[in-house]
């Protein structure tokens, strides 16, 4: 498949079945976050793959928005292992994992499975939950698995707003 037809294809998936996930996809899955691109190559971001009953457990106390899905990444990164941008005000851990996650989607997509990002949870809670080091932010939880049959793209998932009004030539 090409990227745009990949991307295109891509939705926010939010009924999954309880059918599990191939190790050889979930590592496939991994392999496309790991080649994401970070600022300076630093490559702050710590993945966390819950699947037990137990991590599925803590994330229904993170998130409402686990929709069944069998396998959730909580993508990390390390605090003290990011650029710093000119002026100290900012750094690249956010966008880094953010990268590094949007990777994971769309490499999820390629094997066959398909994701939800999720961003409705509190990123102390879900820290304290799983128990991560000290040095750690959660940026994002992605919701993995396969989709339910009745499962669809919402309603606006295809309306996207013409070039002309997200793209500025200069």
């Amino acid at each position: 498949m090409n990227f745009l037809t990949l991307a295109k294809a891509r939705y926010s998936c939010k009924k999954f079945s309880d059918q599990p996930v191939e190790k050889e996809k979930l590592e496939q899955t991994l392999e496309a976050g790991r080649l994401a691109p970070t600022a300076k190559n630093n490559q702050p971001q710590h993945i966390y793959v819950l699947s037990s009953k137990e991590s599925l457990e803590l994330v229904d106390k993170i998130t409402p928005c686990r929709y069944g899905a069998p396998v959730v990444l909580a993508v990390a990164h390390d605090k003290n292992n990011v650029f710093e941008y000119p002026g100290g005000a900012y750094n690249s851990g956010a966008e880094d994992a953010a990268i590094v996650a949007t990777h994971l989607v769309l490499g999820a997509k390629d094997v066959g499975l398909d994701t939800c990002w999720l961003n409705f949870f509190d990123p102390d809670k879900a820290k304290e939950l799983l128990g991560l080091p000290e040095n750690e932010a959660v940026t994002i939880l992605i919701d993995v698995g396969y989709p339910d049959p009745a499962a669809k793209p919402l309603p606006n998932h295809e309306s996207r707003k013409p070039l002309s009004e997200t793209v500025t030539y200069r």
